[in-house]
């Protein structure tokens, strides 16, 4: 599986030349030249964002350290981290063997002697491995030590459906963690976000799962050149509008602003919210959200069933039912592995035109 994996992340650092990896959505989201070039700021790709942060964290404060498998001298499956080995040398930037339990725990170890360790999984896939240690050790012993040890633990890496990546290496993983108790959860989606969570969440106190899609590694956007951090609990307003809340995050964000261009041309207004932090839920901003437009269609690529989306429903309807018009409609993936057959593939999740039609089904 290991190897599968390099040969795969291997192919798609090749291809991130070409721009193939970049969902068609996302491409239609890129901004031309000239209006780039106008901006102040840098550019970015989503990847090299995530490093810059890793990079700024580390020079600011030495206990930060990066752990897992090829990180190091590789500088990681999406080359997130390279370079760091490098400069910052083997013990803060430490590769490890292929035991993703083992180095979990070490990292959960090292946090509560005072270190803030930097978890990456190869795939978010292979940490099912090191389960026991993120649910039992990295949420709980803050708590079960009566508040003596603190585990300020990033846990990132790449996961989502990809390009005819197989089942095995095209899971959604959020569902599995939301029910820890204990840490929080992120997903990014723009280099913006992705640099100011990756920042946020190695200063927190709390471990975090920091989600970071494989199709978006390859999203360029001008980031401000000044240092920026984002709150690892609130959700970004995409788009306002008045006719209806679409609740979305990662990279079903460009889909649904994809189907929104589709949406506004149809008279349709809809009001576009990038949830970012999966726990806990931004209720604030989702239910200002609510009131004024009384009708709420999420969107995910998480499983339908105990996903995000099911999630949200429920803390929706516990907070806001008297705010709503209409039912509830959630879109999320098909409850099947994920077909390598890439025809097949694509029906397995949400497409654009499954949106438009949700919402018009919604407003009527």
């Amino acid at each position: 599986i290991r190897s599968e994996a390099r040969t795969i992340s291997g192919a798609i650092n090749g291809s991130r030349k070409t721009g193939k990896v970049i969902t068609k959505a996302v491409a239609a989201q890129a901004e031309s030249p000239a209006s780039a070039a106008s901006k102040p700021g840098h550019e970015l790709l989503l990847f090299e964002a995530l490093r810059e942060g890793l990079e700024e964290e580390m020079d600011r404060d030495p206990r930060v350290c990066v752990f897992g498998e090829d990180v190091g001298h590789y500088g990681g499956s999406y080359k997130v981290t390279k370079g760091l080995a490098e400069k910052y040398g083997d013990l803060r930037v430490l590769d490890t063997p292929i035991a993703e339990n083992s180095f979990t725990g070490m990292a959960v170890g090292a946090a509560m002697t005072g270190l803030r360790p930097i978890v990456e999984g190869m795939n978010m896939g292979f940490l099912l491995l090191a389960f026991n240690q993120i649910s039992d050790n990295c949420g709980m012993l803050h708590y079960t030590s009566g508040g003596q040890f603190t585990i300020p633990t990033v846990i990132r890496g790449p996961g989502g459906v990809g390009r005819q990546l197989g089942a095995e290496h095209s899971q959604r993983l959020e569902s599995y963690f939301q029910s820890i108790p204990g840490i929080q959860m992120v997903a990014c989606s723009t280099p913006y976000n992705a640099k100011g969570l990756m920042k946020a969440a190695i200063r927190s106190e709390n471990p975090v799962v920091l989600f970071e899609h494989v199709l978006l590694y390859n999203l360029k956007e001008r980031i401000p050149d000044e240092e920026y951090v984002l709150s690892l609990e609130e959700a970004e307003m995409v788009r306002p509008g008045e006719h209806v809340t679409i609740l979305t995050y990662s990279r079903m964000r460009y889909h649904v602003m994809q189907a929104a261009k589709t949406l506004v041309n149809k008279g349709y207004d809809p009001e576009v919210i990038d949830i970012r932090s999966l726990k806990p839920f931004d209720l604030y901003t989702i239910g200002n959200s609510i009131k004024k437009t009384h009708r709420v269609l999420i969107v995910e690529e998480c499983m339908r069933t105990g996903g995000i989306g099911a999630s949200l429903t429920a803390a929706i309807n516990e907070n806001f039912h008297d705010y709503l018009d209409a039912q509830i409609v959630c879109l999320s993936s098909q409850d099947v592995p994920t077909p390598y057959a890439g025809t097949l593939e694509e029906w397995t999740v949400v497409q654009p035109p499954q949106i438009v039609a949700a919402v018009e089904q919604l407003c009527k």
